[in-house]
């Protein structure tokens, strides 16, 4: 699957070394760019002088560039990349390729220009990272993969729109933000819904507006009754709020979900939320602004895979293993596949609707973004699997073997002071996060074998 992104590769080499050798570095290398990215820009031959290159830039839409690829081919003095971040505003990965043999003439030294090139990105503070080896090694492969997942992920960031319906319940303290200090060091912006507004307004949507919202969760939902009156309650809010965000364009959305829906709306919010994930929109409970950009993180680094959002409720030594639970929201396609996603209601409230499963076995990969006034923001990384036991709470849940200590994780956890929701994906993206928070300079911390 070629990553939807735009990339600008840039070879770059001087005259006295090996040209013809240098060459055929960047046939492979353009070759291997096109098989994996959408867009590359790039020009036909290797790049030889400053002028060269200035003339090259002209051409290029430089605000759509998503990545710079540099890659000295030979070596090449620090005014070519000086450059190209006076033209580019875009993270550069440096690659410098290996001799193609060893004794005699220098044929290209292409590990110099790479040196030389990351001293000029580190003394610009220009956002860089590095890559040595050539097009045909496993590693130089993969390490393209994930940096330019983690460009696109941090570009989709800058453009991420967060809906909040509803401000944080009382106590809720870790679900807030600071609009400001979230734009200016990650990109995403806030934008407040009135949840008493929606509540007013949803129940005035005609039947025909509404009806398709309980069609497509009845499709999905084993024991649907779509005359019970918070089911019909699930539409027209659903429905509300999708119309609402659709025209701002919002891409996730923090929902403000008890006491509120329970004593005004008389259902419960755990469905929208199960409707909203499963159909691409992450959301988030209890207005967990940080939490949403959890989820999106996650699903954007897992190909669109649904996450999940849990409190760590219980550990079980014996299995090494904590159960993550919340209220009654998960995407339908969560559900173990012997009981699928099944219809129940609140567990303390006994309103509906909500979602009454376990969630399926397998890989997953649990992360948090976080934030404390003391430390700012951080990263929370951890790996482990899905257990295929029995559903653990009412609700939805998922018991999670660590591959860590689950004791000693635990306690590190309080320490650490972070936030009681997890967001899990079904899938191993621990690298990406881990790359995440290096180019975003990001204090990651990392719970794996």
């Amino acid at each position: 699957m070629l990553l939807k992104t735009k990339v600008l590769y840039l070879p770059i080499g001087r005259k006295t070394f090996d040209l013809e050798a240098a060459e055929e570095h960047r046939k492979q290398s353009s070759a291997f760019l096109n098989s994996m990215v959408e867009e590359v820009v790039e020009p036909e031959n290797i790049i030889t002088s400053p002028d060269e290159l200035e003339g090259f830039l002209k051409n290029v839409d430089t605000e759509t560039i998503v990545t710079t690829i540099y890659q000295s081919v030979t070596f090449a003095d620090g005014e070519f990349v000086l450059s190209v971040i006076n033209k580019v505003k875009a993270p550069i990965v440096v690659w410098s390729v290996r001799e193609p043999s060893v004794g005699g003439r220098l044929r290209l030294n292409s590990l110099t220009g790479g040196n030389s090139s990351s001293h000029v990105l580190r003394s610009e503070q220009h956002a860089y990272s590095f890559v040595f080896g050539n097009v045909d090694e496993g590693h130089v492969q993969r390490s393209f993969k994930v940096k330019l997942a983690v460009q696109q992920v941090a570009r989709q960031l800058q453009l991420l729109k967060i809906g909040v319906v509803g401000k944080h319940p009382p106590g809720f303290f870790f679900s807030d933000t600071n609009d400001k200090l979230l734009q200016k060091q990650l990109g995403p912006t806030v934008t407040y819904f009135d949840l008493h507004t929606a509540f007013e307004e949803c129940v005035k949507l005609p039947r025909s507006k509404w009806e398709g919202m309980m069609e497509s969760a009845q499709k999905q939902v084993i024991g649907l009754n779509r005359t019970d009156e918070t089911v019909e309650k699930f539409a027209q809010f659903s429905t509300y709020v999708k119309d609402v965000i659709e025209k701002e364009g919002i891409t996730a959305i923090a929902v403000r979900c008890w006491p509120d829906f329970f004593n005004e709306l008389g259902a419960a919010a755990c469905s929208t939320l199960s409707q909203f994930t499963e159909d691409g929109l992450v959301s988030s409970c209890e207005s967990d602004i940080h939490g949403a950009i959890s989820m999106f993180i996650l699903r954007e680094f897992s190909n669109g895979s649904a996450p999940y959002l849990g409190d760590m409720v219980h550990i079980n030594e014996a299995s090494n293993s904590a159960v993550f639970w919340h209220c009654g929201a998960g995407a339908y396609s969560l559900a173990h596949p012997e009981t699928g996603a099944k219809v129940g209601v609140h567990p303390n409230r006994k309103l509906g609707f909500t979602m009454e499963f376990g969630l399926k076995p397998g890989r997953v990969t649990l992360f948090r973004l976080g934030y404390t006034k003391s430390d700012g923001y951080r990263l929370l990384i951890m790996r482990g699997y899905a257990l295929d036991t029995p559903q653990r709470f009412n609700g939805t849940s998922v018991e999670v073997q660590l591959e860590t200590d689950v004791s000693e994780t635990l306690y590190k956890l309080m320490e650490e002071g972070f936030e009681p929701h997890y967001a899990i994906v079904y899938d191993d993206v621990a690298e990406e996060l881990i790359e995440l928070g290096r180019q975003l300079g990001i204090e990651t911390i990392i719970f794996k074998d």
